[in-house]
């Protein structure tokens, strides 16, 4: 078994066991996740209108 699949099941085994173990804190940091990503997706809309307006 090579070091990158190894890598990719631990990682995976790991995200499982936090999802089962803390189940709330796993929403917590998904939701952070994805909030940062919509700031991230509003700021360039707003670079991109300021440019072509």
């Amino acid at each position: 078994m090579n070091a990158k699949k190894l890598a990719t099941f631990a990682g995976i085994a790991l995200v499982l066991f936090f999802v089962i173990a803390r189940p709330g804190e796993a929403a917590g940091f998904v939701d952070n996740i994805i909030s940062a990503l919509r700031d991230a997706a509003e700021a360039v809309i707003t670079f991109v209108s300021s440019v072509f307006s």
